[in-house]
């Protein structure tokens, strides 16, 4: 069950976000991050750009969050989303049913714009989000650098409005 994310998930959140490093698939940090480094970035989100946690018999499992795009008013009503989820529910299903939460909560939120920014060599993610109606928005040609590689990212895009 999703539920919003409170300071006590900071240290389960980084977790699963440090897991993710060493793929190279999800994020382009390339050292594991410290709970105290991310205090900032957590305290930052709020009702509007909220974090939610996942939990499995009590136990946080995944997370997603809401990133306002750009800084600028005329993008309020557009979000970057992030999807992490722990290795040992990966491939199960959890992460769809995180693509439908995000959606259903960003129309709660008067949010009318998804973005994901994903590695374009992580296909598994691009299929993911590819098949809950996402569409290609763009791709950044080798803007990361990672292990002296570089890497692409795509961007994926969803408008919540209906157009006649």
């Amino acid at each position: 069950m999703f539920e919003k994310a409170q300071l006590h998930d900071l240290p389960d959140i980084v977790a699963i976000y440090n897991q993710t490093i060493p793929s190279r698939m999800v994020t382009a940090d390339t050292e594991t991050v410290t709970v105290e480094s991310r205090r900032e970035w957590f305290l930052s989100h709020h009702d509007a750009r909220p974090i939610y946690v996942y939990k499995e018999q009590g136990r946080v499992v995944g997370w997603v969050s809401f990133k306002s795009f750009y800084g600028r008013p005329a993008y309020d009503q557009t979000v970057e989303v992030a999807i992490y989820l722990c290795e040992t529910v990966r491939g199960k299903g959890l992460g769809k049913q995180s693509v439908q939460f995000v959606e259903h909560e960003a129309q709660r939120l008067g949010i009318t714009t998804l973005l994901a920014f994903i590695f374009s060599h992580n296909t598994v993610s691009l299929k993911l989000f590819k098949s809950a109606g996402f569409s290609h928005w763009g791709e950044l040609p080798n803007v990361a650098k990672m292990d002296g590689q570089l890497y692409s990212l795509t961007i994926l895009g969803k408008s919540l409005v209906l157009t006649s």
